[in-house]
C-alpha cells in the first residue's frame, strides 16, 4: 500500500511537470484592478473570462503581500468553488497545478506561502468534490495521500508574521484533511492514512503551537470518529499512538512541553466538541478514550 502511495506521488510531479501559469498580478492587471473586483465581490458575468481569472490567480498564493495572497486570490477563489462558478475543467485545471506544488520540494530561498495557501485552496477543492463528486477514485486516492504527506512533512511552523501574513502550513492541512474526513466517497484505509499523519502532527514535539493549530488538527479526528468504519479497537490504539515517544518522561524538556503543550490542546478541544456534540453513541465511545489520555499526560 505505501508503495502505491509514492507512486502516486510520483505520478503527480511527472504528469504536471510542464503546468505554467501566470505572474502576480496576471497580466494587464494590477493589484487595484483586483481590488475593484473584490468590491464588486468577485463578479465576472463572462463564464469563459471567470474561467482564466481563477487560473490567472493561481501563482498569486505563493505572492509574499498578504492582500493579494490572502484577501484576493484565496477570497476570489474560494467565492467562485462555493458559488459552484467555475467548470469540472477549470477545477481539475486547479487541482492538478497546486498539488504539483504541493508535491514539490522547497527550495532553499522559499518564502514559505505556496504550499500552505496551495493546501488551503486544495481544502475547497475537496470540498466541491465532497458536495458534487467530480473526481474520480484515482484522483481522490492521490489527493488522500498528498494531503497526508504534505501534513507529515510540514517543517515550517511559522503562522501570523503582522507584516507578511499568514503562512500557517499545519492548520491549512488540516482544513485540507477536514474536507477530505468528510467526503463519503473515502474508505477505512483513507481514513488510517488521514489519522496516521495526523497523529504525528497533534504530538509534534518540536514546536508549540500557538495560532489555533490544536483545534484545527482535531476537527477532522472529530469528522472521522463520527463517520469512520474504524473498530474501537483501532480508535483505542490511535489515542494511544498519541502517547508514543522516544522522549525520557522524567526530564523536563522544550520538547517534553511541546509535546505536552500540543497534545493537552488537541485533547481539550476534543473533549469540549465531545461534550457539546449532545450524541450520547459518540460521547460513550471517545470521552473515556480522551479523558484517559489527558490523565496520562499529567
Amino acid at each position: 500500500m505505501k508503495s502505491f502511495y509514492r507512486y502516486a506521488i510520483t505520478s503527480i510531479l511527472l504528469s504536471y511537470s510542464a503546468v505554467s501559469i501566470a505572474a502576480c498580478p496576471p497580466d494587464g492587471k494590477t493589484q487595484e484592478n483586483l481590488l475593484v473586483l473584490k468590491e464588486s465581490k468577485w463578479q465576472i458575468a463572462d463564464a469563459q473570462q471567470r474561467q482564466q481569472s481563477a487560473l490567472n490567480l493561481l501563482d498569486c498564493l505563493a505572492s509574499p503581500n498578504p492582500q493579494l495572497r490572502d484577501e484576493i486570490a484565496f477570497e476570489a477563489l474560494s467565492f467562485w468553488m462555493r458559488s459552484e462558478l467555475l467548470t469540472t475543467e477549470t477545477m481539475q485545471t486547479i487541482r492538478q497545478q497546486l498539488q504539483t506544488q504541493i508535491a514539490a520540494p522547497r527550495t532553499k530561498n522559499d518564502p514559505g506561502f505556496q504550499q500552505p495557501f496551495a493546501a488551503l485552496v486544495l481544502a475547497e477543492v475537496a470540498r466541491v468534490d465532497r458536495r458534487k463528486a467530480f473526481m474520480s477514485e484515482a484522483q481522490r486516492q492521490e489527493m488522500v495521500s498528498l494531503a497526508a504527506q504534505y501534513l507529515r512533512s510540514i517543517q515550517d511552523y511559522r503562522g501570523y508574521d503582522e507584516k507578511q501574513g499568514w503562512r500557517h502550513g499545519v492548520a491549512h492541512a488540516a482544513d485540507w484533511m477536514m474536507q477530505l474526513s468528510l467526503n463519503p466517497a473515502l474508505n477505512k484505509s483513507q481514513h488510517s492514512l488521514m489519522l496516521e499523519a495526523l497523529c504525528l502532527k497533534i504530538r509534534n514535539d518540536q514546536h508549540f503551537y500557538q495560532y489555533g493549530e490544536g483545534e484545527r488538527l482535531m476537527t477532522p479526528v472529530f469528522y472521522l470518529a463520527l463517520r469512520s468504519a474504524l473498530t474501537p479497537e483501532e480508535w483505542n490504539d490511535w489515542f494511544d499512538s498519541l502517547l508514543t515517544t522516544s522522549l525520557d518522561s522524567k526530564r523536563t524538556t522544550q520538547a517534553s512541553l511541546a509535546r505536552k503543550h500540543n497534545l493537552t490542546a488537541f485533547l481539550s478541544a476534543m473533549y469540549l466538541n465531545l461534550q457539546e456534540s449532545k450524541q450520547a453513541a459518540l460521547q460513550e465511545k471517545f470521552l473515556p478514550l480522551v479523558i484517559k489520555s489527558l490523565k496520562k499526560l499529567n
